[in-house]
């Protein structure tokens, strides 16, 4: 299989996979008592946090920065609305060849202060879009010399598919950062020059003479500065623990919808999320699978590769887009981050949350994979007595195979680091410990604590 951006979900090797889900996620009470169990682990060989995670999400939040049209609203789950529209804007769509008016209104965050200069920006958010409106989302960074970027667009996007098609914006760069898809990158981190700060701002769209609006419920980035490195200390195991993570595989999808990036194949990204979402008991109801081919098995796994698809990239492995798609299941948050150890990755499992990393790596690199990737995410969903990985991969031939046990020590490795070998002796990029972290805004106390301990609430 194949992908316009080779970091992430390329498989050298076309595999299959199909589908047994696993019972309810964990209770309140028995994340409460894991954690009790388990005590506080501590690594000395953790790497130090190289990762600056901010967002906006709280009423005060949202009353903050620079708005033009737009209201906080307050209540269970505060958002940013659009209220009183400041003026038409033309769209044409270059994925429809479509060209329509929509009324706006904007919110600018305040500037935020970096405490990790970066080489690199991802934004996360969380929103609403009803049929009929959509939002854009747009960054400014300041480099270390005060000077600042121009305002890069990082994604026009709508949970649906009608109005406007998703999509990332190619070519954009001031000649010292570009946006790769999803990441704002310093082309030449070697020259010392790093990203101190950054505004994020919202764009809201609806059809004209309607009270429609979407809603944001939370906006924010990690930013990073991972040195270069093609092996990362090992760390102590610290947990023994399995979470009953519903089990999908891409490759039952070989072939359906070739439209969403030639079909399953492809569908690592949003088959790992479907497999979250569901572990948090949501998915997506009959009206909303109404369109998939009653033939097909695990229809919601369709779903998902549909409503990540990345009409810009040609490819549903968009990192914010996946967040974004978990997020419009109730009362759902979901962010991309890094994380710089499988301790810090351990804290999560702990308290039962699963993570989905994103990995490259060859053939030879992961023993029991049986396949290499230039870009490909699974879900973690635990430990073994070893300290072994446990992972519901799913690049496997069927369901049953989709759990799989991965060795710590190459397992690590080839999240964590930012540069490896291909099959041809080239230097490559690794992602450095991306992954995405979605849990209920309803939590236990233990889960909320674990995600405030790595900047994520």
């Amino acid at each position: 299989m194949t992908s316009s951006t080779p970091r992430r979900t390329v498989l050298a090797a076309a595999l299959a996979a199909a589908a047994s889900t696993a019972g309810p996620a964990p209770t309140v009470a028995a994340a409460e008592r894991a954690e009790a169990e388990a005590g506080a682990d501590t690594d000395p060989t953790a790497a130090p946090r190289l990762v600056d995670n901010h967002f906006w999400s709280s009423h005060t939040d949202w009353r903050s920065g620079s708005s033009a049209g737009t209201r906080a609203v307050a209540g269970r789950r505060p958002g940013l609305e659009l209220a009183v529209p400041v003026g038409l804007v033309e769209y044409a769509d270059p994925h429809t060849a479509r060209s329509s008016i929509w009324e706006y209104a904007s919110w600018t965050s305040p500037v935020h202060t970096l405490s990790v200069p970066a080489t690199e920006v991802v934004a996360s958010w969380n929103a609403d879009t009803p049929a009929g409106t959509w939002l854009r989302i747009d960054l400014r960074g300041t480099y270390d010399d005060t000077t600042t970027t121009p305002w890069y667009v990082l994604g026009r996007w709508a949970s649906g598919d009608t109005d406007i098609r998703r999509s990332s914006v190619d070519g954009q760069s001031d000649g010292r950062s570009s946006i790769g898809t999803d990441t704002l990158s310093v082309d030449d981190p070697a020259s010392g020059s790093r990203l101190v700060a950054y505004q994020l701002r919202l764009t809201l769209h609806r059809m004209p003479g309607t009270m429609l609006t979407p809603t944001v419920r939370r906006l924010g980035a990690m930013a990073s500065d991972i040195p270069d490195r093609f092996e990362v200390p090992a760390s102590v195991p610290g947990l023994v623990r399995e979470l009953a993570v519903p089990r999908y595989s891409q490759n039952t999808h070989v072939g359906q919808y070739p439209e969403y990036d030639n079909g399953g194949e492809a569908w690592c990204s949003p088959t790992s999320s479907q497999m979250i979402v569901e572990y948090w008991g949501r998915a997506p109801g009959p009206e909303r699978l109404a369109w998939v081919d009653p033939a097909f098995a695990d229809p919601q796994v369709c779903h998902a590769a549909r409503h990540t698809f990345d009409h810009q990239y040609e490819g549903c492995g968009n990192w914010p887009f996946n967040a974004a798609y978990a997020a419009t299941y109730e009362s759902m948050s979901a962010v991309v981050t890094r994380l710089g150890s499988l301790t810090e990755l351990e804290s999560l499992i702990r308290v039962g949350i699963p993570v989905i990393t994103s990995q490259s790596f060859r053939q030879e690199e992961l023993t029991g994979a049986g396949y290499g990737t230039s870009g490909h995410l699974m879900t973690v969903i635990g430990f073994t007595e070893r300290g072994d990985v446990i992972a519901n991969d799913p690049a496997s031939p069927d369901n049953a195979a989709v759990r799989r046990v991965y060795d710590r020590r190459q397992w690590e490795n080839i999240w964590l680091r930012t540069k490896r070998y291909d099959a041809n002796g080239k230097v490559r990029s690794g992602t450095g410990g991306v992954c995405y972290v979605f849990w209920p805004v309803k939590s236990a106390s233990s889960q909320h604590r674990a995600l405030r301990s790595l900047g994520l609430v």
